[in-house]
Parts: structure tokens; C-alpha cells; sequence
């Protein structure tokens, strides 16, 4: 790799750094892509300590460092945070520094200074009171990047989702669907599976919105109305998708067989079977974007930090999966 990963703090009270920690340990054994992380090198070191995790950090002026400090310590970009953060209870003063890392990220990767961005879990209501004003990263990283429709796809080893609404009340996510938003969302994710993940001919399906596919209109219009037209159109330019299926039967082992990606018509639809296959090494991976984007599939688990038990498998799965992404990008031709 020319250039390492970015990775950003995360939610400093959350397990985030915890994680970052135990993923360092683990470089050689799961032969980790070089990686450095934007946080604060004091906070870590004190992490370090009272959780036991015996870690060197080396603090590093530029992210061309970290290619060679990190076979040796792990390279921390140097991004200090107002207080020192108590685990488990988010600190409304270090919001700011939480979404400047995150942009910092952006910034630093639209330079050609990281290969990618590994993003660790925000909470969310702790960043309001920053001006935030981003249901997530998708969106807060879609707005930074220019990018209108940004698509969230999880990734497992046995299983991809994408969900065509994402972070939205349940009643709003079925006002917001559209024709025009599975299109969009088949397309990307078809593009992606072929540059990203090395699959010549992407096959989609497609979750029904309704029980049983709305049993042609008893059970709802919307397969007929919206899903179906959409799938056409899809088809129409060539991209080999099936469905609406029924949300039951699509997820089962054999069912699997049959489709490299399923879009999902809400975020649980997505979600749920995804976690229930394999909590522990899913990904959250952002589509549509000029950049690689990868992020465990996991929140800040405020309830175990700092407790030195957190599991880092979904980080080391998405540094991996952004590794991968990345050195597939550097063997594909330049744009005109």
C-alpha cells in the first residue's frame, strides 16, 4: 500500500479506542493493512493502562509515518480532545474534536494521504449539542464528499444487505420509498460488487416490503407499484436482479446461493439477518462515495467500556475489508 488507512476516534467514552487497541495486537496474526488512527495519544496510553492492553503509541506529525512506525507501535495522529473522556459517559465538550477527526479523515484521504477511512462507532446524541446534524456517518460522510445518495451496504462473510432507507422512523422510511431509490440503490451496489469486490456480473435480489410479496395487492400495493417497476428498470440496463422475494425465504442458506447482494426496503429488514448470521465480523461499508469508507458493524457499547472486553473482530474485519478495497482500486485503470 502507498498510503495507510485512516482511522477515526470514534466516541471517546464508547469501546472505540478499546477496540483500536486490541486491533494493533492482532496486525500480524490477521495481517492488518498499515493503519493510524486520529485520537488523542494521551487518552490511549491511559486506556492502555487501565485496561491492560500493552500497546506502544507513537504520536506522528504526518500520516506518511505511519508506514513505518506501524510494524513497531501504533501510529496516533495527533488530535487532542478537551477533557479526558470517562468510559461509558459520552462528554458533550469532546463533540467538536469527534466530528473533526471524521472530516480530518475526509480530508485526508481526498489528498491521496490515506487509502481509505475506517470510521469507529459515534453516539450520536452526545455530537447534537456540536451542531450535528447527520442521522450517521453515511450521510454526515455523503454531505462531505458531495455525494447525494450515499448507500449503506453491511457485509459479512456469509451475507451483503444493502438497505434502500436507512435512518429513518419506520413510518417514514415507508413514505420515503421509492421507485427512484431502489433504482439508484441497485445500481450503486451493482457497480460496487464489480470494482470493489471483484465479481464480473453482480447478482441482486430484492426483499418485498409486505408479507408474502403483498400477495398480489392483498397485503399491500407496494411490490406492484414501487418495487417491481424498479426492478424493470434495473433489468432494462442490464444488471442481473430477481424478486420482490418474500423477506422470509430470502435469507436462508440455499436462498443465499443465488444472489451476491439483497436490497432491503428498511434499515432492520437489512440488519437482522445480517447480526443473526454473524454478529461479530460484519462491516459497514459506504457506497457511491469517491473514497473507501468501511466501519464496524457495531455501536459504541457504552455499557462494557473500559472494561477491557470488547470484542475487535467487526474493526479488524472492516480494516481488512478496506485493505482489500483499496489495493483492488490500485490495480484498476484511472479514469479519463
Amino acid at each position: 500500500m502507498t498510503a495507510p488507512i485512516a482511522l477515526t476516534m470514534g466516541e471517546p467514552a464508547g469501546i472505540g479506542g478499546e477496540i483500536t487497541l486490541k486491533a494493533w495486537q492482532e496486525r500480524i496474526a490477521r495481517a492488518l493493512p498499515p493503519f493510524f488512527v486520529i485520537d488523542d495519544a494521551a487518552r490511549l496510553v491511559a486506556l492502555g493502562a487501565t485496561t491492560g492492553l500493552v500497546v506502544p503509541i507513537r504520536e506522528i506529525g504526518d500520516p506518511a509515518e505511519a508506514l513505518r512506525v506501524f510494524p513497531t507501535a501504533l501510529p496516533v495522529l495527533r488530535h487532542p480532545l478537551v477533557r479526558r473522556p470517562t468510559p461509558g459517559r459520552p462528554d458533550p465538550a469532546n463533540a467538536p474534536a469527534v466530528i473533526a477527526a471524521i472530516e480530518r479523515a475526509v480530508a485526508l484521504v481526498q489528498h491521496g494521504q490515506a487509502s481509505a477511512i475506517v470510521t469507529n462507532p459515534i453516539q450520536k446524541e452526545a455530537l447534537y449539542a456540536a451542531g450535528f446534524a447527520y442521522p450517521g456517518h453515511t450521510e454526515f460522510l455523503g454531505a462531505l464528499a458531495n455525494v447525494a445518495h450515499p448507500v449503506m451496504m453491511l457485509a459479512g462473510p456469509d451475507l451483503r444487505v444493502v438497505p434502500v432507507t436507512v435512518h429513518l422512523p419506520l413510518a417514514a422510511a415507508l413514505a420515503a420509498l421509492s421507485s427512484a431509490t431502489i433504482v439508484a440503490c441497485g445500481r450503486i451496489t451493482a457497480e460496487a460488487l464489480q470494482h470493489d469486490f471483484g465479481i464480473a456480473r453482480p447478482r441482486l435480489a430484492v426483499a418485498a416490503l409486505n408479507p408474502h410479496a403483498g400477495e398480489g395487492g392483498a397485503m399491500g400495493g407496494e411490490e406492484k407499484d414501487i418495487i417491481a417497476p424498479a426492478i424493470a428498470r434495473l433489468a432494462a440496463q442490464g444488471i442481473a436482479i430477481s424478486g420482490p422475494a418474500p423477506a422470509d425465504t430470502l435469507f436462508h442458506a440455499e436462498a443465499r446461493k443465488r444472489y451476491d447482494a439483497v436490497l432491503c426496503m428498511y434499515h432492520d429488514q437489512a440488519l437482522i439477518p445480517l447480526k443473526t448470521l454473524d454478529f461479530e465480523r460484519g462491516v459497514n461499508i459506504t457506497l457511491g462515495l469517491p473514497f473507501i469508507r468501511t466501519s464496524p458493524d457495531h455501536g459504541t457499547a457504552m455499557d462494557i467500556a473500559g472494561d477491557g472486553v470488547a470484542n475487535p473482530a467487526s474493526l479488524i474485519a472492516a480494516l481488512t475489508t478496506a485493505g482489500a478495497m483499496a489495493a483492488r482500486r490500485a490495480t484498476q485503470p484511472a479514469e479519463a
